[in-house]
């Protein structure tokens, strides 16, 4: 029913950090590049719920100094950091931002609740974002968006200030994933299909000129009825959620390394994502094939 045929778990002694490291280093390799002015990483499983994991992931690749933060959006996280790097390299604070997406989710997820745990994988992507000239692709327009009031949906019970200050037991003893999935799924495809809607609008495409969709990659159904409710014919709606499960934040970069290959100069892309806060957004993009991007779904293995 969800459309997973397979999934890829984290190693031993092996965390987030290094699923994004690797990322990272690939995609700079591929873009011949040795240095970036910021790493920001999109992940809500870090190594330690304090510090922020970016920092590591920066020192790992080699980096320096470079500021380095975390961007905890879950599912959404890869499109809002995508959106963030795209306005610090617009508004000149940098030349050239590393973004990555990783998560190991299976770390938070009960083995034992099927309703979760066949769902979900580990998995990192990267890009290397620099300032676009004639001749490369672009980040055309963004939208982001967000709603507290449906954080009961998707959350961690334990771990966090609400659990030690609250006088409910149960939220300090439950360290796993929780997801209330069919009001999920009805929000997703909301979230999603209107964000969309507006990411067009503001780059000023119409859904006939949409080459590839690339949505989170949680649900084929999810897939298949916001592909309907565009007007995008599901063959141009890229599917990996087969081979690698929902894998929150790496979810669309792992999906664009996939269809890398088959994604021609100029085309044009949109990415939508729902994820935990809740929150969503959408960016709408021409594809350049000087893009640098690299994935990994475990360590060592593309």
């Amino acid at each position: 029913m969800t459309g997973i045929q397979s999934r890829n778990h984290n190693g031993v002694d092996s965390a987030t950090s290094d699923l994004a490291a690797e990322a990272g280093r690939r995609a700079m390799a591929h873009a011949g590049v040795q240095a970036v002015d910021m790493v920001i990483l999109a992940t809500s499983t870090p190594d330690f719920r304090c510090p922020a994991t970016a920092p590591s992931v920066a020192a790992m690749i080699g980096l320096g100094t470079v500021p380095a933060f975390d961007v905890a959006a879950v599912c959404a996280g890869f499109v809002y950091a995508l959106a963030l790097g795209n306005s610090v390299i617009r508004s000149q604070m940098a030349d050239r931002v590393l973004v990555i997406g990783a998560d190991s989710f299976t770390s938070i997820v009960d083995p034992n609740d099927r309703k979760t745990a066949v769902i979900f994988g580990d998995g990192a992507g990267a890009v290397v974002l620099g300032a676009a000239d004639g001749n490369c692709g672009g980040i055309l327009a963004t939208d982001l968006g967000s709603d507290g009031s449906f954080a009961h949906l998707i959350r961690v019970p334990a771990g966090g200030a609400r659990a030690f200050s609250s006088s409910d037991p149960t939220m300090f003893d439950n360290p796993y994933f929780e997801m209330e999935g069919k009001q999920v799924f009805a929000e997703a495809v909301k979230a999603m299909t209107e964000s969309s809607k507006r990411v067009l609008k503001g780059a000023e495409w119409s859904n006939d000129t949409v080459d590839h969709l690339i949505a989170h990659q949680a649900n084929l159904r999810i897939l298949n009825i916001v592909a309907d409710n565009l007007g995008i014919s599901r063959d141009r709606a890229v599917l990996h959620l087969d081979k690698v499960g929902n894998t929150s934040a790496a979810s669309i970069p792992l999906a664009m390394a996939y269809a890398a290959p088959r994604i021609q100069q100029g085309q044009r892309l949109l990415l939508t994502a729902f994820g935990g806060g809740t929150a969503w957004g959408s960016v709408a993009l021409t594809w350049s094939n000087n893009y640098a991007l690299e994935g990994v779904s475990n360590v060592g293995d593309i």
